[in-house]
């Protein structure tokens, strides 16, 4: 058999060879004259030319594999397996730098995903016996893993006899990774009934997939083997202990572990507040993180944004604003997600000035053709009342979405533009967009506003005929909401009674309905068919009741409801409540009893609350509780012109013309001018407005007539003005803005 020597060349061109022998080599040859016919000569020429080729043949290897890992590094792979070709030829089957030939283009074809390539090596190292190999396999397994051929790896990793954890960790891994955590702890089982002991690179994997599995039993098991093993204290560990056990809900025991821990770095801390932030408890949540950043732990944008979002969610708007600003201050980068937050929290502060510097910082970091953040400029621009640029940021989106639809009739309602909302949503329809629930849920309440039952009953038709929609309970309790405001009692109870799932907003909206209605007896007993039904009320709930007690006289009955509250039901009666005591006093003439309500309160009185007992002492003549409430509420000063017509009108029925003087000179220097009064009439094809000594209608002498002998009729009937009731419109008015607050919230 001839030499390897001679095969490789006889197997490559002269060219080819002298392509990887560098020049120094060739220099520093001497030729060899055999000519000379001595066998001794001969014989020596013969050795000296083996030797060479010998030595020849060593360096040329060492010159390959140094051009394979300049070829490898540079993702050069043709090259690469060209070289390959020729360490092949001349390596020896058995040798080191055959199997580091191999993994380093196994590493290159993992790098540029090569399958085939790969595959095809995989089939070389079976077939020249390296598959129980330690880094060949370790190498396979990561090869295969990265082309998600988890089965295939698998293989790889059990088919292997080695001890080393290191292949099965890599396993594992790429299990939790791809979201095969069951399969992920099988692997792990697997990889202990063998004998192998897992080590601290193991256990994180391990424990990430008990807690995406919620499998708090085997996570205790693993949390046991931890302990008992001798690998040591490790930090990574103990994060995924926190993590693991703070997704099975195991508060507790997670903030146990952190507070024990022998050091944190930043992912301990951020694992024990996102168990916190995951599960709402955003009061544990905040004073960890402020300790965070006592501590010098550096704040990534992703945790500035969990926290800046959580004081979104629970009303602290200015603080979600404040943490915006020191991130910005820090120098950390604003991403969409913080733009979300900062117009969030100006929508619902209304501040539209702080919102546009936000949507500058957005259009300067071109977050601003990002569709979230458009949408989120629209809705801040409409409840900060600024429908003009609400309407060109809607009109800039090519294409609008559902959610950008959303926004903008959002907008709209929220500033009871019935008809630009009307508008709207016919445009959206005739772009081939169908409406969703919370389209209708923005659009019914205005409905109720503005009394346009006509669309609100087109709502109704389109939700009954759309299936879809049955299971949305907000739709339906927003529903019975517009009926009942709207004074159909009746449509309102239908729907209420059709209704499978009932909360506490579909039986709120129903006991306000009967209570404006004066059917306090009826609101009464549903009150109790709710407690009777397991559902608590809360506190719009029992303003609701009180209210309407008060519409209809149930004194005793009002009290013992607000009595209850605390006692029975857990609640602290806020000054909403105490107006409505106040209310139900006055209404009765129990006027000395509604005066040490609104004085023994431990709150301060709202300026409605005047109203109401001043409306009181009207109705039943006692100037002198009514003198005094006047006196009170001119002190506040408020910017509402009614309640002056009001206490004008008191002292105007008590003769004290130098009082009344006083008030309407106190008016004219606040520079408050009462609004004329305005009502409007649905003729069939729309509404038509009236205004106090309004004359621009056209048809305006046929309208003053008809409206006199109205007046004369009600006058004959018993009717008397409603300026005999100022304080229902305050009172109302106060109760319609805190059940508008409850929709909003529930929604």
């Amino acid at each position: 058999m001839p030499h390897r020597s001679y095969f490789f060349l006889k197997g490559l061109s002269v060219s080819q060879i002298q392509r990887f022998i560098p020049k120094k080599w060739k220099q520093s040859i001497k030729p060899v004259d055999i000519r000379d016919g001595h066998p001794s000569t001969s014989c020596n020429a013969q050795e000296t030319a083996q030797g060479i080729f010998t030595s020849l043949e060593a360096s040329m290897i060492d010159s390959l594999l140094t051009s394979l890992k300049e070829f490898t590094s540079r993702g050069n792979i043709l090259d690469a397996f060209k070289t390959f070709s020729l360490i092949r030829l001349h390596a020896s089957s058995t040798s080191q730098d055959l199997i580091h030939s191999v993994s380093s283009l196994l590493s290159s074809c993992t790098d540029v995903k090569f399958l085939a390539e790969g595959q095809q090596l995989h089939g070389l190292i079976i077939s020249l016996g390296f598959e129980q190999h330690p880094i060949l396999v370790r190498k396979l397994v990561t090869f295969y893993s990265t082309f998600s051929l988890l089965v295939d790896a698998h293989v790889v990793t059990e088919n292997s006899n080695i001890l080393n954890p290191l292949p099965w960790n890599l396993l594992i891994s790429a299990y939790v990774r791809n979201g095969l955590s069951q399969k992920a702890l099988s692997a792990y089982k697997q990889m202990v009934s063998r004998g192998i002991r897992p080590d601290n690179f193991t256990y994180p994997s391990v424990l990430k997939a008990c807690g995406e599995e919620l499998d708090l039993c085997f996570g205790k098991e693993v949390h046991k083997s931890i302990n008992a093993s001798h690998n040591g204290w490790s930090l990574i560990v103990h994060n995924a202990l926190i993590s693991m056990y703070g997704k099975c809900g195991e508060v507790v025991i997670a903030r146990d572990l952190f507070d024990k821990m022998l050091e944190r770095d930043a992912i301990s801390w951020n694992s024990m507040i996102s168990v916190y932030t995951s599960m709402g408890k955003w009061n544990e949540a905040f004073p960890l993180f402020r300790s965070m950043g006592a501590e010098g732990i550096e704040l990534n944008i992703i945790m500035l944004n969990t926290m800046a979002g959580g004081y979104l969610r629970t009303g602290n708007y200015k603080g979600a604003l404040e943490l915006l600003s020191q991130m910005r201050k820090r120098g950390s980068h604003l991403d969409s997600v913080a733009m979300l937050i900062g117009l969030g929290a100006c929508s619902h502060i209304g501040d539209v000035k702080l919102g546009k510097v936000i949507h500058g910082f957005a259009i300067r970091s071109c977050f601003s053709e990002v569709d979230t953040v458009k949408n989120a400029l629209i809705t801040m621009y409409a409840r900060c009342k600024d429908l003009r640029h609400a309407y060109l940021s809607f009109q800039s989106m090519e294409a609008r979405s559902l959610i950008t639809w959303n926004s903008i009739i959002s907008g709209c309602c929220h500033m009871d533009r019935s008809e630009e909302a009307s508008f709207l949503l016919r445009e959206m329809l005739l772009s081939g967009i169908e409406p969703n629930y919370v389209t209708i849920a923005s659009v019914l309440p205005l409905c109720a506003r503005v009394a346009n039952l006509q669309h609100g009953k087109e709502f109704h038709c389109y939700m009954t005929r759309h299936e879809h929609f049955k299971d949305y309970l907000l739709l339906w309790n927003a529903l019975v909401d517009m009926y009942a405001r709207s004074g159909k009692v009746l449509e309102a109870r239908r729907v209420f009674d059709m209704l499978d799932e009932k909360d506490k907003m579909t039986y709120t909206s129903m006991i306000a309905g009967y209570g404006m209605q004066g059917e306090g007896q009826a609101a009464l007993e549903l009150f109790e068919e709710m407690n009777s039904s397991h559902i608590e009320p809360d506190h719009i709930t029992m303003i609701a009741v009180l209210s309407a007690c008060s519409h209809s006289g149930l004194v005793a009955q009002g009290q013992l409801l607000f009595e209850k509250m605390r006692i029975l039901h857990g609640l602290t009666p806020h000054v909403e409540h105490f107006a409505c005591m106040a209310d139900l006093f006055g209404r009765a003439g129990l006027l000395y009893k509604a005066k040490e309500i609104i004085r023994n309160m431990p709150y301060r009185p709202t300026p409605a609350m005047w109203a109401t007992l001043i409306g009181a002492c009207r109705i039943h003549r006692n100037t002198e509780i009514g003198e005094w409430a006047a006196e009170k509420l001119l002190e506040m000063k408020p910017a509402n012109p009614g309640y002056y017509v009001l206490i004008a009108n008191m002292y105007a029925a008590a003769g004290c013309w130098h009082k009344l003087a006083k008030v309407r000179t106190f008016m004219r220097d606040l520079g408050v001018r009462k609004a004329p009064g305005c009502a409007w009439v649905d003729v069939g094809s729309g509404f038509s407005p009236f205004l106090v000594d309004d004359i621009s209608n056209a048809r305006t002498d046929e309208i003053h007539p008809l409206l006199e002998g109205l007046t004369l009729v009600m006058k004959e009937a018993g009717y008397i003005s409603s300026e005999e009731f100022g304080s229902d419109d305050e009172t109302s008015g106060e109760f319609s803005e805190e059940m508008e607050l409850a929709s909003n919230n529930r929604c």
